[in-house]
């Protein structure tokens, strides 16, 4: 998916520039992804820190090369259809990030009452080439009476994590709005992250900043979207059986209906089962109603760290 993100993006980005941020035990494995992809173009991150820490990385670094830089921030974990439209309107956005003051957000128009994804309430019209709102506000993932009065109404689109900013106008936000960073960013000029990341907080950029600043706009997104990076997603986008269950690996279902089974070691049954997650990797198993699969980041906060890291148990 690395590879094909970097394909998506290519025709309207020259490779060189191109910049993949990461941990080190992925390097390797992108770097074997992506043939021609050089070295120096993974920012490794010492340790995870949540994507505040990681774009003001990024947009301090790009910032050192070319002030006046627009920064386009994308994940690996997206589905995006026809690559034609999605670059249409990256190049429109930067357009706009080029001459305004303002943090771009793509919203994508809702096509099911999802709660494992965050909304945007938008507000006012300021572009229309693109189309480009104002955000009145983030919403968090809501429940699923709420998911549905979002799908019935045009003012809220799904927050897809796509990022469009001039780096000077991320990094004077972020030092007005997110001092306890922005603070840490001189941190980084000597060139190695370690300190910058062992100070910095565990901060997404939604919550950190974009919540926060006034200054935040969203572009309606004109082609198809979704995150895979879940496991209802892995329902979405595999082949189920005729009981609605989706396999993979070695798994037996028998009279069970709409499960999702990963077994990446040893086997996994279901026997008599319904609308369950059942994942086993690791040395761990994992298992989950599928109607709460999207609670993960909870469950992460709430284990010891051994767990967290997928790190089999002593003995």
């Amino acid at each position: 998916m690395i590879a094909d993100t970097i394909d998506r993006i290519a025709p309207l980005v020259p490779r060189e520039r191109i910049r993949i941020i990461t941990g080190a035990k992925l390097a390797p494995a992108i770097l074997e992804a992506v043939p021609g992809l050089d070295r120096a173009q993974l920012m490794v991150e010492p340790e995870a820190k949540g994507t505040a820490p990681a774009l003001a990385w990024a947009a301090h670094a790009i910032a050192r090369e070319e002030p006046d830089a627009v920064m386009v921030s994308l994940h690996a974990d997206h589905v995006i259809q026809p690559a034609e439209e999605f670059r249409a309107l990256i190049a429109d956005t930067a357009e706009l990030a080029a001459r305004l003051d303002r943090l771009f957000t793509v919203g994508v128009r809702p096509t099911r009452p999802e709660t494992g994804f965050g909304y945007i309430h938008v507000g006012e019209r300021i572009a229309r080439t693109p189309e480009a709102f104002d955000v009145a506000d983030f919403v968090e993932k809501p429940d699923r009476d709420t998911a549905r009065e979002y799908l019935a109404r045009e003012s809220y689109l799904w927050n897809s994590g796509i990022f469009i900013w001039r780096v000077q106008v991320l990094l004077a936000q972020l030092e007005q709005y997110t001092p306890e960073l922005a603070a840490l960013l001189p941190l980084l000029d000597g060139g190695d992250p370690g300190p910058f990341f062992e100070r910095a907080p565990m901060l997404s950029i939604d919550e950190g900043l974009l919540e926060a600043s006034p200054n935040v706009a969203v572009v309606q997104a004109s082609f198809e979207w979704d995150d895979i990076g879940s496991w209802d997603a892995v329902g979405r986008r595999r082949e189920a059986d005729e009981g609605g269950n989706v396999a993979v690996g070695d798994v037996y279902a028998v009279d069970a209906e709409h499960c999702i089974a990963w077994a990446e070691e040893g086997s996994v049954v279901l026997f008599g089962t319904r609308d369950l997650v059942v994942v086993r990797t690791a040395g761990l198993t994992f298992v989950v109603p599928r109607d709460r699969a999207a609670e993960l980041k909870e469950l992460l906060n709430r284990l010891p760290d051994r767990l967290r890291r997928l790190e089999p148990p002593d003995g």
